[in-house]
């Protein structure tokens, strides 16, 4: 993902669009220097609040999380059904909180020809700048409460690298945070802070967002402080290939969000989160009204599989696919091209043990359709590594089936 630098520049590239992480970077030494997108803290240590959402939000879990604010109505929260989002505002903001975050940066050289003897002349016997120097780099960025004992949801940008991390709530009250996990490939996060009885923000149902929906966006933009902008859900399924792995599957919306945004939540007008803001296309590095939030449902999964072992463990099938065009689904017998061309299948991978080949057009996974290649890996990534599923797939002018257990996605190289 491209990160944010000094005076919320772009990068000096030429491209006509570029993509921004929504974290506020400033350095604390050196004035306007370009850093990487990553959060850094400060210290804190208070008492309590109380919550503002249901009592079963008070814990994450795969099917409970959510049941009681998902059967209140819009006119019941009091804000979409009418002239306000208020009410709506008032239930959910107390558990949206800033991030702070630090880290420790060496300063560059000033003169890096110096220790090459013939080089020393031309900058008139100057002596060396000294080395090992470095600066403090602090972070701004936004977080979810999503426990009331204290687990908060993030962007892995926002922390990425951070040696201290403070999440600071609405009240001003300051905790010192931990990390609790991190999965870059999701660009989530979740953080511990030492706490009781905080307001939670329910996670909602993603998969019954539809577009057209109306959302809101709160978070800390540019550090100014929490601020709530209004929108519709633009588009669902988005992939934009900035995360690192890429297990993508956007809400987009025209909520404004700028940087600072980042691990902000999108709720909608049930007061339930269905989201968390992660990016933003922009020319410039400012709101156009094309941001990006990762889905509740993805972020449930992760969330719980961080506060479980740490780790986000993923399946895998062992096929390479490409994009179903009108005339090879001509060519295979088919009506339509709905599904992915299976282009490879990688030898003694699960696939290849189910009997899959070349060639065979994947049209559902467990029984719920595969659209296009991003959908079937993000189907497949949210299955966890042993469990066996079942694969439609198209072959010799018919539809088939096979089971399939899937084995285990080896975890992303970082890069250095």
């Amino acid at each position: 993902m491209t990160r944010i630098a000094g005076s919320f520049a772009g990068p000096a590239s030429g491209v006509a669009q570029r993509r921004w992480c929504l974290g506020l970077v400033s350095a604390v030494a050196v004035a306007a220097a370009g850093v990487a997108c990553q959060a850094r803290p400060e210290a804190g240590d208070r008492t309590r609040s109380t919550p503002v959402s249901a009592p079963d939000a008070a814990r994450p879990s795969g099917s409970g999380a959510g049941t009681a604010a998902a059967s209140t109505t819009a006119s019941e929260v009091g804000g979409f059904a009418g002239y306000s989002y208020a009410d709506v505002v008032a239930r959910v903001a107390p558990a949206v909180v800033t991030i702070h975050s630090a880290h420790r940066a060496r300063e560059p050289r000033q003169f890096p020809f110096l220790s090459d003897p013939s080089f020393r002349e031309f900058f008139g016997g100057r002596p060396e700048a000294p080395r090992g120097g470095s600066r403090e780099v602090r972070g701004l960025g936004s977080g979810v409460i999503v426990t009331a004992d204290g687990f908060c949801l993030t962007n892995h940008h926002v922390i990425d690298g951070a040696e201290s991390i403070s999440v600071e709530l609405t009240d001003h009250r300051s905790f010192d945070a931990k990390v609790i996990g991190s999965d870059p490939p999701s660009d989530l996060a979740v953080l511990k802070i030492d706490a009781r009885e905080l307001p939670v923000l329910t996670l909602g149902d993603s998969q019954r967002v539809r577009v057209g929906d109306v959302a809101l966006a709160i978070g800390n933009p540019l550090g100014v402080g929490q601020t709530v902008t209004a929108g519709i859900i633009s588009a669902k399924g988005r992939y934009t290939g900035l995360s690192d792995g890429s297990f993508e599957d956007f809400l987009q919306t025209d909520a404004p969000i700028n940087q600072g945004n980042s691990g902000g939540a999108l709720v909608n007008g049930r007061a339930e989160l269905v989201g968390i803001n992660s990016q933003i296309l922009s020319p410039s590095g400012g709101n156009i009204g094309i941001g990006f939030a990762i889905p509740s449902n993805m972020a449930r999964n992760v969330m719980d599989q961080l506060i479980a072992g740490g780790k986000v463990r993923r399946g895998q099938l062992g096929v390479i696919v490409e994009p179903l065009t009108p005339d090879a689904a001509k060519r295979a017998g088919r009506a339509d091209n709905r599904g992915v061309l299976v282009r490879e299948v990688v030898d003694g991978g699960p696939a290849a043990q189910a009997g899959l080949r070349a060639g065979d057009i994947i049209t559902a996974f467990n029984g719920a359709a595969v659209d296009d290649s991003n959908s079937l890996r993000i189907q497949v990534a949210g299955a966890q590594p042993g469990a066996a599923v079942s694969l439609t797939f198209w072959r010799d002018g018919k539809e088939q089936q096979a089971r399939v257990t899937l084995a285990e996605l080896p975890p992303p190289q970082r890069q250095t």
